[in-house]
């Protein structure tokens, strides 16, 4: 090959990587510390997508909402590629692609200190009020149970105020993953006030995996595979680890 042809062929590789690259745009919740516009890097979450991102090459945008609002427009609005973050539910995936996992949660219960809560399984729990967020997905047996009023759940609009009615010995336990009850209540003012009152359940639901859920469609597929591709190019564990520690 003539040396002209090769830098011709090299200005083709270089030009169609660079078409490649996209921005993304994503809609999340502030859910600390995992993500929130207030935070560093938008969070931990926000941390781990836009290093798998950038190793690709793509930027991301993230964009804050109250959570119902940021699935609505990540199912809704083209503008939009998709939401996170998300625990895997199989109903996903009728209008969304999953990611690989990005990352995990320790998911269990908020209690009172003065009345702690022994429990083995979920039959355990029929005789509790429980808060739960709208919108959230739990685990399916949970959920399934609230769903069929097995389990007596209420609701509140976000974890703080979830907490918060707790504290106030309106529920008997509340939903919540371990590093959000963590940070609320040395972060939260509201909450900072009731901090002594409360502390984390012994036994987990679950230690839930975080996922990305991208639009169904022609771009939702390419932006998944390329998501999972740079997922592989960084050490995810590492990145959460290193912000939870912060």
């Amino acid at each position: 090959m003539s040396m002209s042809k090769l830098i011709s062929a090299l200005l083709f590789i270089c030009l169609a990587n660079l078409t490649q690259a996209d921005t993304v745009k994503l809609t999340s919740l502030d859910w600390p510390p995992y993500t929130g516009k207030s935070l560093k890097d938008s969070g931990a979450s926000v941390a781990v997508a836009k290093a798998a991102f950038e190793a690709m090459g793509h930027t991301l945008v993230v964009e804050f909402y109250p959570w119902k609002r940021a699935v609505n427009l990540a199912k809704d609005d083209p503008g939009y590629d998709g939401y996170f973050p998300e625990y895997y539910a199989e109903e996903l995936k009728q209008d969304f692609i999953l990611s690989e996992p990005m990352g995990s949660g320790p998911l269990g219960f908020a209690e009172l200190k003065s009345k702690p809560v022994t429990w083995n399984s979920l039959d355990d729990l029929k005789k509790y009020r429980v808060g739960v967020v709208s919108g959230y997905v739990n685990t399916a047996d949970f959920d399934g149970m609230v769903a069929q009023g097995q389990i007596k759940a209420s609701e509140a609009t976000d974890d703080s105020k979830n907490l918060l009615k707790l504290a106030a010995g309106r529920v008997d336990l509340a939903v919540v993953d371990k590093n959000v009850l963590s940070y609320l209540m040395t972060a939260d003012p509201q909450l900072k006030s009731v901090a002594s009152k409360l502390q984390f359940n012994s036994q987990l639901l679950e230690d839930k995996s975080l996922y990305i859920c991208f639009k169904k469609g022609p771009r939702g597929e390419k932006l998944a595979k390329d998501f999972n591709e740079g997922l592989g190019k960084i050490d995810v564990n590492a990145i959460m680890s290193n912000y939870l520690a912060q």
